[in-house]
């Protein structure tokens, strides 16, 4: 009988991805695979953690040696074969000590290159690669636009590094967005025609040599703090082709959540984030499951492309709690 080979994975920044770790975890006892789920994070009431085999304090990302020396000591503890990053703010650090890490450990990093993620993480470059390439954006706008009027309102501003819509703001006149840009800091936003059409949050998935496995375009039903709340699982055959002709050019690696609007002039490009959506657990749950891609590829398992996915689904996210009783272990959760 062939040895079942042992796969960890680490989650890092866990936070509140619930879902994510149980997708791994679901994952991992459909293919019957040996390993364990490791959540990290340096809040000790981080709600993923408790949903983890094995939790463990990080330092802060601002504190970038320490970060990597504890992702680095964790993974050779407890032998992690996978390396998952969830947030932003960890992506570029990452892509940076990718090699270190790997050359110190024996796991494998989810992150694209540097130059991805550095296209992908400042608005700017993403609106300079997309317009380079072919694929349409909203119009950037200057402040020399708008002092000389050449603005049609409202318009929207949001910041160069921003992330789940932290300071994203439509303004409907100078007055609106003079204000906007004081509260964003001078210099560090982006100005854009606001758009009107159907919002979709599109899922990706590319295995390690940057071939796409799917692609899972979904309908932004509701959205609260920047997060998917209710979506709809929609096979856009023009998304799903214009959105393989932009990973070809790109060259991601791992999950990717793209955002896009369908308006009455085409496709729009909003922007690109290298790295698990908090929705991705739709498209992991209608079968599009890069849970299981990673362990299979993980395995030496060879993946094509494939659109077997469920359509027409619609999902519903809601808040839910669990309680720690006196010695911070869980107690009475039937979640």
């Amino acid at each position: 009988m062939k040895e079942k080979k042992e796969i960890n994975v680490l989650v890092l920044s866990a936070g509140r991805r619930v879902e994510l770790v149980r997708c791994f975890d679901a994952a991992r006892n459909r293919l019957e695979i040996d390993g364990g789920i490791y959540a990290m994070d340096a809040s000790e009431l981080a709600p993923a953690l408790y949903f983890a085999d094995e939790k463990i304090k990080a330092p802060l990302i601002s504190d970038n040696d320490a970060y990597i020396k504890c992702i680095i000591d964790t993974c050779n503890k407890y032998e992690i074969s996978l390396i998952v990053p969830t947030i932003d703010t960890e992506l570029i650090l990452l892509s940076e000590r990718k090699e270190e890490i790997e050359s110190r450990t024996k796991a494998k990093v989810l992150i694209s290159s540097e130059k991805v993620i550095k296209i992908c993480r400042d608005k700017k470059n993403t609106q300079a690669f997309l317009e380079e390439n072919g694929f349409s954006v909203p119009r950037m706008i200057t402040d020399q636009d708008i002092e000389k009027g050449n603005v049609s309102w409202p318009v929207f501003i949001k910041p160069l590094d921003g992330s789940s819509s932290v300071n994203a703001f439509k303004a409907d006149d100078k007055e609106e967005l003079d204000t906007f840009k004081r509260i964003i800091g001078e210099g560090k936003y982006i100005i854009q025609d606001f758009m009107e059409g159907t919002e979709y949050t599109v899922d990706a998935f590319v295995d390690f040599e940057g071939n796409p496995i799917t692609v899972v375009p979904r309908i932004r039903i509701a959205v609260r703090s920047g997060e998917i709340l209710k979506g709809r699982i929609e096979k856009n055959e023009a998304i799903i082709k214009d959105v393989l002709r932009l990973l070809k050019v790109l060259k991601p690696i791992g999950h990717i959540t793209l955002q896009c609007m369908e308006t009455e002039n085409g496709i729009r490009y909003i922007e690109i984030n290298p790295r698990f959506g908090g929705g991705a657990p739709m498209s992991i749950k209608a079968g599009a499951d890069s849970c299981e891609n990673l362990y299979r590829l993980l395995l030496g398992e060879k993946l094509s492309y494939n659109e077997d996915y469920r359509n027409n689904l619609t999902f519903l996210r809601f808040d839910a709690c669990i309680m720690l009783n006196e010695e911070y272990e869980v107690e009475g959760s039937d979640i």
